[in-house]
């Protein structure tokens, strides 16, 4: 009898494509940021063609969400996603200033491990493909298992095309026998330099202890606040629009609500005629026992379903016009669940007396999850507003708009992204709406302006004159330069 052992085999797949990776890497760091384009240009273009057969093959894999839905974030980083990346110089001079003679080049970081969230399967792929090789590095995918078909046959797709266009053998690849030792060993491996990990909270650790960098797009636990001077009708239709967009499974969606108190009654009565239905406290605890597991996590298949279908799941029926759920709250805490993310059209909703209440509210929110995804408020009151951006122990702040679609740069001049870093509590190394630019070093250049003997010349140094202010007649203070002169004193004397 032949027992196959897939860690083993999964190990050393997973060693064969990192060092072939590597090699591939070294030709495709050779090349010209034009090289680079053509061949972005031309997998974005195919996948374009492929993107409603991908969400729909997403859909039917996964069982999360709405295939539609899907459809419409793969058109986002095959269509609009290329148009903000022409144009963008990461590899080679990005940057000379004559002025002060200096000059900025971008140096790709490597081999770059990419890992990719089911909920969102085929439009994370392609978006972390095309920033990979339009910063001139190699990018080796560890397919989720539940989408492994999915991811495979974008990449496949991808790989046909980009290889045709010129991309080295290699330089873009993924994990076929996908074990967690096969993945395990595509982060440790000495070759890979960083870790683009998106919605996978089970490999975080792991890909802390590698060593490595990590840039890690991680559990949301947004809040959106409804302050007493927003557009009601118009923050009501964003954070149902955003919370129901292919089922809530975007991290970056609104999973609590804060209002107001003088405007709680408005508030409410708009959601409800938006399509909210506000559960009993029964119903709530009914939700909560089918919704979340003994450990607080939500059951994975509860995810992606509809409010009509979660509701039946826990014992009770909606109207047929309902399309999320709300379970209204007064406290944070570890003992609720109501309190984490919930990757499904289902919201908690609390009541504040004021703003500087809802502000301690949202804080307590977000470190509940410890990452600091995404904040939004709605507002007109700049003041209240800047309170908000400059407090927040948060990765990014929204204002007045859809969280699912502002947080991605949809609605927003934010990057067009699928990983968002959220390190702002140090899960990963950045919190930006990760772009090419995140994936390269800046290797500096600086001309010399000023000679060693000028800098030990006294001469270098003016006195201030009697006739005037007692202001140094150079730029720099006359401290600054005494020590400057000193340091080169120091060093031509070899001290």
């Amino acid at each position: 009898m032949n027992i196959i052992d897939n860690d083993l085999l999964s190990i050393q797949e997973a060693r064969i494509l990192v060092e072939n990776a590597r090699e591939a890497q070294k030709k495709l760091a050779t090349f010209p940021q034009g090289k680079l384009d053509e061949i972005v240009e031309q997998m974005a273009a195919e996948m374009a063609k492929q993107a409603q057969e991908l969400a729909v093959m997403s859909s039917d894999e996964t069982d999360y969400g709405i295939w539609l839905d899907k459809y419409q974030k793969n058109r986002f980083v095959t269509e609009y996603l290329p148009t903000k990346l022409r144009g963008m110089t990461c590899v080679g001079i990005i940057s000379h200033d004559e002025q002060n003679k200096t000059m900025d080049i971008g140096v790709p970081l490597g081999v770059i491990i990419g890992l990719c969230p089911a909920t969102s399967p085929v439009s994370t792929t392609i978006y972390k493909a095309l920033i990979a090789i339009k910063s001139g590095n190699a990018i080796i995918f560890s397919p989720h298992p539940r989408a492994r078909k999915t991811i495979g046959k974008a990449l496949d797709c991808m790989i046909r095309v980009a290889e045709g266009a010129g991309l080295p053998e290699g330089a873009l690849a993924y994990l076929h026998t996908v074990t967690p030792s096969g993945t395990l060993e595509l982060m440790n491996h000495p070759a890979s330099t960083i870790i683009m990990n998106t919605g996978v909270p089970g490999m975080l650790k792991a890909a802390n202890n590698s060593g490595k960098p990590v840039i890690y797009g991680g559990n949301g636990n947004g809040p959106a606040f409804i302050e007493r001077t927003a557009d009601i009708k118009q923050a009501v239709r964003d954070i149902i629009a955003s919370k129901t967009f292919d089922n809530g499974v975007v991290s970056a969606a609104e999973h609590s609500v804060v209002v107001d108190r003088c405007i709680a009654a408005e508030v409410k009565r708009e959601f409800k005629e938006n399509g909210a239905y506000f559960m009993t406290a029964e119903e709530s605890q009914q939700l909560s026992a089918h919704l979340f597991l003994a450990n607080g996590c939500v059951d994975s298949e509860m995810v992606g379903k509809t409010a009509s279908e979660l509701a039946k799941c826990a014992g009770f029926s909606v109207p047929d016009h309902v399309r999320v759920l709300v379970s209204e709250q007064r406290y944070v805490s570890d003992d609720n669940p109501f309190t984490k993310e919930i990757l499904c059209p289902v919201f908690a909703y609390y009541i504040e007396d004021d703003w500087m209440n809802a502000c301690e509210k949202c804080i307590e929110l977000l470190i509940s999850e410890k990452n600091g995804h995404t904040l939004v408020i709605h507002s007109t009151d700049e003041a209240v507003i800047s309170q908000f951006a400059l407090k927040k122990p948060v990765g990014r702040v929204l204002v007045n708009t859809p969280a699912s679609f502002g947080s991605m740069g949809a609605t927003t001049n934010l990057f067009p992204a699928m990983t968002l870093g959220s390190g702002s509590a140090g899960a990963g190394i950045t919190t930006d709406n990760v772009s090419p630019m995140n994936l390269i070093y800046i290797r500096k250049v600086g001309y010399g302006v000023r000679k060693s003997e000028d800098m030990t010349n006294s001469l270098f140094i003016e006195e201030p004159s009697p006739a005037r202010d007692s202001q140094p007649s150079r730029e720099y203070k006359i401290e600054d330069l005494q020590m400057l002169q000193q340091i080169l004193k120091n060093v031509l004397q070899g001290i």
